[in-house]
């Protein structure tokens, strides 16, 4: 981690969204630090003792939720690469919005909305880009609509009174991801992972304990990060076919070798992503299509980012390489079979 040059002074954070990975490492990296953290989230978390269950289609627990909170770092999302609008619609940009109205009402004076890259992201390849303006007409998928619409929404209630800031980690994984690791590792071990144009395309990922860093650095910096949308990775493009293989590695499944065009991979994507829907196949335990034309367009063309004035605002740098994360993440699977395909 990056050292701090002075401790920030413990404050009441409200971290919504600790039942997932980058949640729940937010909320412990919080509490290391001194804070008092407050967690709300639908499910039990382990080890909280300050934590409100709740969603956010409900203004009650969130009112419950935001009560005597000094800060707010908002996690909870609807993450999928797929799904109906109205789904993302109720909790992406309604549930911020109900959040926001909570915390500016309770006198909350600092808001951290955690988005995402593709909240700018149109498609086209990003190289050495700048975050860049979200924008919810030209971003792909409902996710990354909705994600754009809500930071938009977030940004706009930055004052001096309630001062919000938007990080946007890119790509998070590391060990207990489930949304990125093990599903590679899985889909790899049952021979169901092609490279799209031979995995070539150069992308930026952030290790788990980086993103968390950031996050709460944010929270720290908010004097020079309000108003503000700051892309976060961790600074060292790389072939997703690189990335892939590592993950692979170390979590002992096979590194895929069958290449699909990537043109071929974005047309299936979006005949699936359609028959999965109409299919009702959000009911399925397993709720992912195996491809989408979002995931295809992410798997194919490069998105890397200049972060030199995310680190320049945060003054901050990752503390964990890309290699040093594949370690920990061998670490995290050693001694273990190989995820077994489902």
């Amino acid at each position: 981690m990056t050292p701090r040059n002075q401790p920030m002074t413990a404050r009441r954070v409200l971290v919504t969204g600790a039942s997932g990975m980058l949640g729940a490492a937010v909320a412990q990296l919080l509490r290391k630090q001194g804070h008092h953290v407050r967690t709300f989230q639908r499910r039990a978390s382990h080890g909280a003792t300050d934590e409100v269950l709740g969603s956010l289609t409900d203004p009650q627990q969130i009112a419950r939720a935001v009560e005597g909170m000094d800060a707010v770092i908002h996690l909870a999302a609807k993450v999928s690469f797929t799904g109906h609008w109205d789904d993302f619609v109720a909790t992406n940009i309604e549930g911020t919005r109900r959040l926001l109205d909570a915390a500016q009402a309770a006198g909350v004076e600092d808001f951290v909305f955690v988005s995402s890259p593709s909240v700018a992201h149109f498609g086209q390849p990003l190289a050495g880009a700048a975050a860049g303006t979200a924008d919810p007409a030209k971003a792909r998928g409902n996710y990354a609509r909705s994600k754009a619409a809500a930071e938009l929404e977030a940004l706009s209630r930055n004052n001096d009174r309630f001062r919000v800031a938007a990080i946007r980690p890119h790509v998070v994984w590391g060990p207990g991801d489930t949304q990125l690791v093990e599903r590679v590792i899985e889909r790899a071990a049952g021979g169901r992972l092609p490279l799209l144009d031979g995995g070539a395309a150069l992308i930026d990922t952030t290790y788990i304990d980086n993103a968390a860093d950031a996050i709460v650095r944010g929270l720290e910096r908010m004097q020079q990060a309000q108003g503000l949308a700051l892309v976060v990775t961790n600074g060292e493009p790389r072939p997703v076919g690189e990335l892939i293989a590592g993950i692979c590695r170390a979590g002992g499944a096979p590194a895929p070798k069958l290449s699909v065009p990537g043109w071929l991979a974005r047309g299936a994507g979006a005949v699936i992503e359609r028959a999965w829907l109409a299919a009702g196949a959000r009911n399925l335990v397993q709720d992912e299509p195996p491809m989408t034309r979002f995931l295809a367009e992410q798997l194919s063309t490069a998105h890397w980012f200049d972060q030199r004035e995310t680190r320049r605002v945060l003054d901050w740098r990752p503390g964990v390489t890309i290699d040093q994360g594949l370690a920990q993440l061998a670490a995290h699977y050693g001694g273990k079979a190989p995820l077994q395909a489902r």
